[in-house]
């Protein structure tokens, strides 16, 4: 019964103006989020450090992180939409969480640039990854669902800021 109200409750929220203006509003944070850690970078950084042998060449980056701020977007608009309760803010305050974490490791990776500093905050974030799922699911099973390649990608790039920590000490 939960699960067939809670898509109703996303349908009718999803037909009106306003909802689909909060769905680029999200969609748009979690892209600016994103765009301030670009303005940071020294795109020339990675061609020259050390790299693991798994490491992909810098151009896959943008394309991949493009889709998961979409999908990120897309999850907190969800959570927003759901009935509200102690759920709904508890997974809207650990999206915030994880956001400033995401939007944090890229200035401190190459923007300062430390490596050590950058596998500090990317564990962290990390963390609040999953926690932002399981606190997701109890408001919107999809939401945290949409989370899932964002959680792996962050796994896999914790392995690329560790390897490269490792590799350019």
């Amino acid at each position: 019964m939960e699960a067939t109200t809670h898509a109703s409750h996303s349908r009718r929220l999803a037909s009106s103006p306003v909802a689909f203006l909060r769905l680029i509003g999200f969609i748009v944070v979690c892209q600016l989020a994103g765009a301030l850690g670009a303005v940071a970078t020294d795109t020339t950084l990675y061609a020259t450090i050390e790299r693991p042998a798994l490491a992909p060449p810098g151009w896959v980056f943008g394309p991949v992180w493009l889709a998961l701020y979409t999908a990120m977007g897309v999850a907190g608009w969800l959570v927003w939409s759901a009935a509200p309760s102690r759920a709904r803010s508890r997974a809207l305050g650990w999206f915030a969480v994880q956001l400033v974490l995401n939007a944090a490791w890229t200035p401190v990776f190459f923007g300062v640039p430390s490596f050590g500093g950058g596998l500090v905050v990317i564990v962290a974030l990390l963390a609040a990854i999953v926690a932002t799922m399981i606190v997701m699911a109890r408001a919107s099973r999809l939401a945290a669902g949409l989370f899932a390649p964002y959680l792996a990608w962050v796994g896999f790039a914790t392995y690329l800021n560790a390897a490269i920590w490792w590799l350019n000490r």
